[in-house]
């Protein structure tokens, strides 16, 4: 049986080979971006970009796909890749291990692309990677926080200047109100306040990747950024598909 066939029942020969010809980039492989990456992998994208610095360690295990005792340690971005490959051994898999910043943001968009998923977790570089696919008109789908949730319900996705409720959120607006930008980001959301209701303990703090400040972890549990990484997934299909524009 072909690999796809359920999805082309679903969908339609045409709109499979759609997913065939796109070109995706995933920034971000934790705990939203892994379930995005396998949900699109899963939906037959041919081409996708993964990027990511960091190294599965144990606080991880409670979320990401990646994350697993044997692989602590390990590059996610090589596992993501792997696991790409495994699932559909014709999608081009461009892994890239690498901290976005300003320095290295330009080179890591391209070459040309037809969709950006933004899953970063660090204010800074989701910033800058937010601006620069904004400047380039690349079509964005971000997520802001999923941490500190637990109620599935209340997720929702729209743009990024009607959020309520989410701190990241209201920050990522800040920040891109000073570089001029107001709108047109379509993201991940939720409506649920953020909780935390025991300290970290220093020793569960994780590691620290890039140059960013160390920051004080956030709890979180199985399902919620998952939840965020298949809802980004579903928006980028949604997109994907969208009848080409016709002229006048």
């Amino acid at each position: 049986m072909r690999w796809f066939a359920r999805t082309e029942q679903l969908l339609g020969p045409p709109a499979l080979a759609r997913l065939g010809a796109a070109r995706v980039a995933i920034f971000g492989l934790g705990g939203v971006g892994s379930f995005a990456c396998e949900a699109l992998a899963r939906a037959g994208v041919g081409h996708l970009r993964l990027v990511d610095y960091g190294t599965v360690d144990a606080s991880n295990i409670n979320r990401q796909l990646y994350a697993l005792h044997s692989t602590l340690g390990a590059a996610k971005v090589e596992l993501a890749a792997a696991r790409v490959r495994d699932i559909n051994p014709d999608c081009q898999v461009d892994p890239r291990r690498s901290f976005l910043d300003p320095a290295t943001v330009d080179a890591l968009l391209e070459p040309p692309l037809d969709l950006v998923l933004d899953a970063i977790d660090s204010l800074n570089s989701k910033v800058t990677l937010m601006e620069a696919a904004v400047r380039r008109g690349l079509p964005l789908l971000s997520s802001m926080g999923a941490g500190g949730r637990l109620d599935g319900g209340q997720v929702l996705v729209g743009d990024l200047a009607e959020t309520r409720i989410c701190p990241l959120a209201r920050m990522v607006r800040l920040r891109l109100r000073r570089r001029g930008i107001q709108g047109g980001v379509r993201c991940v959301y939720s409506l649920e306040p953020a909780r935390n209701t025991t300290p970290c303990d220093p020793g569960d703090a994780g590691e620290h990747v890039g140059t960013g400040r160390r920051r004080t972890p956030i709890g979180t549990v199985s399902y919620l950024p998952a939840l965020f990484g298949l809802r980004l997934a579903q928006e980028a299909l949604a997109l994907l598909l969208e009848p080409a524009p016709t002229g006048k």
